[in-house]
């Protein structure tokens, strides 16, 4: 008898026992199993192990799981000592046994091989001894509360595998039982379970234990997120197939059929009036939305793009009005004024009745704020009897905004011009975009240069927009543009547009537009179109001359709006409405005037002074150059907010009159003994370009001469050093604004000549313009005496004093 070791107790067994081998099992120390047995020898060995006292057998494993017979060479040497505890029949004869592992042995000798197998055991006793004692406790320790620690999570992880089972483990302190009940619970391939088994030590089982459960670990890990990604994928496909069938049931109750959407789409497609190109990219469009979900992305993105392509005009078109007679009366009954504008459409008209077809033009309306450019676009649309559409590209920094976005992007949509088109319905509207001149630049793109294709005529007729991906045709479109100024169109977008100015506003022009549109339509709003009530002629006249300044009519239309409300009011309150409204109540209804009539001039307060004439975003305007000349040393002072160009146009009058200091009547050296300041009130306005040159020559030579400026004369041009003076623009806003403020003389460079005829003939004939090529031209016609020459001993070189 030898001994065997479980724990701290120890068993005695006889040295010769019946052996049981097992197909696909290695059974390990401290386990209770139940375990089916069947075959004859195995059978044979179990009652063997029945009759013995201590009901003892030996488990061992087979090398080949598929032998059915295992001899002696088929079994592993190393097994389990196990005690039956249960033996139950089956009616086929099978026995279920429970055993309990006692202790690992070694077959040292077979005995016995017919009626069953049997061995004299040879037991680890040696080596589990040597196991306990040899390691040091606490790396040991540690070792176990790895091997622990792993198996939790690998019973966590682990569907076949108890999750109660490690909380049992974790209650034993025992490493030896700890390793035979890990390696027991493992699900491993019976060799690796052999190699545990057979392990010589808890140190080392304990060592290749955590290896095998960190690479199990490892592949559960990987199970488990691809588990997930399954699961993720599925719960997908099971939420759109949910979708699918309440999409059905929706679709029965309305009564349409699951496939009629595409069915439409697809009849649409066949019968809309598409060109050949845009039909074979919707069929094609159309083919990939039937292989793909209905609520799936890509679909929707399909069926936007298709609903696009089906909803622009391709071949519809407006009919023209071609009568250019009923053109023309339509125009001067929404418009005041704006021949040249008129002119060039009742032209167009003329044409298009002669030809029959013309391709559109690129026309660009340039003006002041509140001339009417917007609502001309409108009336131009409704005298060609052509559907109407306004695009406003103020502060557009996206070319995308033009060209539209490509499909790629989430929310992709074409861009402004094709949702235009979109909404005239036809292939030939009038196609107003406003305030051009505001388009910005940045990162994202010039969306000026993705004008350049639209506003060509040869260009625009073969468009492509990023979202369409196709050709679309404008070329029957009449593109209108409206701008303040030409300075914020690039050279290329301007040269591809045909320019049309369009100056203020003249008083009398005003007056009949307060009288013809203003006054009856702020009646009509503010309910007094049942009330006589009349705004004189005066009346308009003293609210345009007092309470406004401006190149447009916004500003009057509101006073005259302002004066149909207090007027409304007084009806509300009971009170009694006068029929007439003349200048002398418009004080009780408009406040007292913002604006008030220059004094006279005797011409005396006129040294170093002249009147400019600017040309700015709003119109014409008057601009004061006051010069001041006091004892100095030479210094220059510019203020007024002047620009770069500006400052050197004073500089050039500077040295121009240095240059002609004698014929000026000036000391050749005055420039040492005085300092020149040069101001441009309204000092908080910036100030920018040459026109303003001849200007504050004027005013400078008047400064250093003493002789006054006259009160009536404006002038415009640029100066040179040498006296010359250059064309300037602006010429009809100028001179607007010179018979507006009561200027009698305009000073103009010859070059200038030929634009005068371009003047309304109420200007030619309220201004006289003179003509000037050079300073000596301009010093006559606005100083009121000619400088006298200084000569060698002349007294009358000293040098005069502005006025303080």
């Amino acid at each position: 008898m030898a001994p065997l070791i479980r724990t701290d107790e120890v068993l005695e067994f006889p040295d010769e026992l019946p052996v049981v081998a097992l197909r696909d099992l290695v059974f390990f120390p401290y386990m209770v199993l139940p375990l089916l047995i069947g075959r004859p020898a195995s059978l044979a060995a179990l009652e063997a192990g029945e009759e013995r006292d201590d009901q003892l057998l030996l488990l061992v494993a087979q090398r080949d799981p598929t032998c059915e017979s295992p001899a002696v060479d088929d079994v592993f040497p190393v097994g389990t000592v196990a005690r039956v505890v249960q033996v139950t029949t089956l009616p086929d004869g099978t026995r279920r046994v429970v055993l309990e592992g006692m202790g690992r042995a070694r077959i040292g000798e077979w005995t016995g091989t017919d009626g069953g197998l049997r061995a004299r055991l040879e037991p680890f006793v040696a080596a589990e001894r040597e196991s306990e004692e040899t390691p040091p406790a606490p790396a040991l320790e540690a070792l176990a509360r790895s091997v622990r620690r792993q198996f939790q999570e690998y019973a966590t992880l682990h569907e076949r595998v108890s999750e109660e089972l490690p909380a049992t483990l974790l209650e034993t302190r025992d490493r030896v039982r700890l390793a035979h009940l890990v390696s027991g619970h493992l699900l491993l391939a019976p060799p690796e379970k052999q190699e545990l088994l057979e392990c010589a030590g808890a140190e080392a089982h304990l060592e290749r234990l955590q290896e095998l459960l960190g690479r199990e670990l490892e592949i559960l890990r990987i199970e488990e997120k691809l588990d997930q990604q399954i699961r993720s994928q599925m719960d997908s496909d099971r939420r759109q197939f949910y979708l699918n069938e309440q999409l059905k049931a929706i679709h029965r109750e309305l009564g349409v059929e699951a496939g009629e959407e595409w069915v439409e789409l697809e009849r649409a497609v066949q019968e809309g009036p598409l060109p050949d190109h845009a039909r074979e990219r919707a069929e094609r469009e159309l083919k990939r939305l039937r292989k793909l979900n209905p609520v799936a992305p890509e679909a929707a993105v399909i069926r936007t793009y298709l609903d696009w392509i089906l909803a622009l005009p391709w071949t519809a078109r407006s009919e023209d009005a071609l009568d250019v007679g009923a053109a023309s009366a339509l125009l001067d009954g929404a418009h005041h004024g704006l021949g040249e504008v008129k002119d060039r459409i009742l032209d167009h008209i003329a044409v298009l009745s002669v030809v029959g077809e013309l391709q559109g033009p690129i026309l660009c309306l340039v003006g002041p704020p509140g001339v009417g450019k917007t609502s001309l676009g409108r009336s131009i649309a409704t005298a060609l009897g052509r559907e109407f559409v306004r695009v406003s590209l103020g502060g557009v920094r996206d070319e995308a905004e033009i060209r539209g976005h490509r499909r790629t992007y989430v929310g992709a949509l074409p861009g402004r011009v094709l949702q235009g088109m979109r909404r005239s319905g036809t292939t030939n509207p009038v196609f107003l975009l406003d305030e051009v001149d505001k388009l910005a630049r940045d990162f994202h793109g010039d969306p000026g240069a993705a004008l350049l294709e639209v506003l060509d005529p040869e260009q625009n007729a073969t468009f492509t927009d990023h979202y369409l991906e196709m050709e679309y045709d404008l070329s029957g479109v009449l593109f209108v543009a409206t701008a303040n100024t030409l300075a914020g169109i690039p050279e290329p977008l301007r040269d591809r547009m045909e320019v049309i100015r369009l100056p203020g506003y003249l008083d009398t022009e005003k007056r009949v537009i307060v009288d013809r549109f203003l006054w009856p339509r702020q009646r009509e709003r503010h309910g007094l179109g049942d009330v006589a009530v009349d705004l004189t002629d005066d009346a308009a006249a003293a609210v345009i001359a007092r309470y406004t300044r401006e190149a447009g009519v916004r500003e009057l239309d509101r006073r005259v709006s302002r004066v149909a409300r207090k007027l409304a009011r007084r009806r509300a309150e009971g009170d009694p409405v006068p029929a007439s409204i003349g200048p002398d109540d418009l004080t009780a209804l408009l406040g007292p005037p913002p604006y008030l009539p220059p004094e006279p001039s005797d011409g005396r307060d006129r040294v170093g002074m002249a009147n400019g004439l600017a040309w700015t975003s709003a119109g014409g305007e008057i601009l004061d150059v006051e010069v001041a000349v006091v004892p100095g040393s030479g210094e220059v002072r510019l203020t007024g907010t002047l620009g770069d160009v500006m400052k050197e146009s004073a500089m050039a009058a500077l040295t121009y009159a240095r240059s002609r200091a004698r014929p000026l009547g000036l000391e050749p050296d005055f420039h040492t003994r005085v300092d020149v300041h040069v101001h441009i009130p309204e000092g908080a306005t910036p100030k920018d370009g040459p026109s303003a040159g001849i200007t504050m020559a004027v005013a400078l030579i008047s400064a250093l001469t003493g002789i006054p400026s006259s009160p009536e004369v404006a002038l415009t041009g640029e100066i040179t050093l040498r006296g010359r003076v250059l064309p300037v623009g602006g010429i009809k806003e100028k001179a607007v604004a010179a018979l507006r403020h009561g200027i009698r003389t305009v000073v103009l460079p010859h070059a200038n000549v030929p634009e005068l005829e371009r003047l309304p003939d109420e200007v030619r004939e309220g201004l006289r313009f003179a003509a000037v090529r050079t300073m000596d031209e301009v010093l006559d016609a606005a100083l009121i005496a000619r400088p006298r020459e200084l000569r060698d001993g002349s007294a009358d070189g000293a040098l005069p004093l502005s006025p303080q």
